[in-house]
């Protein structure tokens, strides 16, 4: 019989399990201590409870459905790309990047991705199936066990990796009351962003989650045209909808709203799109993160010089549109946003 992920379990499920091998209620919360406080990679760890029980929980669960199968670093060594094995042996990549003061992850909540955004490797692979909680949750564990080992710490957790985080709702919900669950991670919300490319719906409903998680949007023009054959999923969710639902969010949260903008050269990346967009944007508490896009393997359009990139990014701060020209990392092993793509281009 296969065994469940631990992880996929919240903890009155957790407990209950418990209770049903005759133990005493306390013994969830010292175990879901070493689960989600000391990190745990093995139930022999657990020099807490008794053996019998240690045996009977490596009988039932286990710990890690990831097998690590590659790891690359970039020339600077800042950042960190793994390819991680599923059960199923599917695969999904995760991105860790190092910075002075911070270390920022980026995981996946799907494999491969439905959304078929064109300039993105992991839309150009297609779709496999949605991560379940506890496959989110491992990503974040092994690098916080790694970071551990260094004496340093995770500071930062970004769902922007592989797949589309409100298309995977419940399971990233779930993932997100767990990182956030002072019995739990206790990891601020505050240092989470969620990702998406704008699932109406989804943003409706997250706004009522109560959560303090960032929210940020895939927006990438302007132009309800032109967003259409970038971002497909706009012909399901057009722009004008998609901002109107953007405010409704920051009116009832009465929190910033982040906008990616991936420049694409003589495609997005005109002052006349640039004043477009503050246009759009104009009165909403929300903030732009330009990049110049990342190469791709099957979009052959290039990412706007620098010289364009801080000319759109002039003309969004004279209009009042606060932004922020954002670094490129792990360009080199294909490590950069919207470069994840396991099954096609593996390390």
């Amino acid at each position: 019989m296969a065994k469940t992920l631990i992880y996929d379990l919240d903890f009155d499920t957790f407990a209950q399990a418990l209770t049903e091998l005759g133990q005493q209620p306390f013994r969830a919360r010292q175990i879901w201590s070493g689960l989600y406080q000391q990190y745990y990679s093995d139930f022999s760890q657990f020099s807490n409870i008794s053996a019998s029980l240690r045996a009977a929980l490596s009988e039932q669960y286990t710990l890690d459905p990831l097998t690590p199968r590659a790891s690359l670093r970039s020339k600077d060594q800042l950042t960190e790309k793994t390819l991680f094995g599923l059960p199923d042996d599917l695969s999904v990549e995760t991105v860790l990047m190092r910075y002075e003061e911070r270390n920022s992850l980026c995981i996946s909540t799907q494999v491969g991705c439905p959304m078929g955004c064109v300039f993105c490797a992991t839309g150009q692979m297609g779709y496999q199936r949605g991560l379940s909680t506890g496959e989110m949750l491992a990503q974040i564990i092994h690098f916080m066990r790694l970071l551990k080992t260094e004496g340093k710490s995770l500071t930062n957790i970004v769902y922007m990796g592989m797949g589309e985080p409100f298309l995977n709702y419940e399971a990233t919900m779930d993932s997100l009351r767990r990182l956030t669950d002072p019995s739990a991670f206790n990891f601020g919300a505050r240092r989470i962003t969620v990702s998406t490319v704008g699932i109406i719906p989804k943003i409706e409903k997250f706004s009522h989650e109560g959560l303090q998680v960032n929210l940020a949007v895939s927006l990438h023009s302007a132009d309800n045209e032109l967003r259409s054959q970038l971002v497909p999923a706009n012909r399901i969710y057009p722009l004008k909808n998609l901002i109107s639902a953007c405010r409704a969010y920051t009116d009832e949260t009465h929190r910033r709203i982040s906008f990616e903008y991936a420049l694409i050269n003589d495609v997005n990346d005109s002052t006349a799109a640039a004043a477009q967009l503050a246009g759009l944007l104009k009165g909403m508490l929300c903030h732009v993160n330009l990049i110049a896009l990342n190469p791709s393997k099957h979009y052959s359009l290039q990412g706007s010089p620098r010289e364009k990139v801080h000319a759109f990014a002039d003309v969004l701060s004279e209009r009042g549109i606060p932004v922020t020209v954002r670094l490129r990392r792990g360009i080199e092993i294909q490590a950069g946003c919207g470069q994840l793509a396991s099954s096609q281009n593996p390390l």
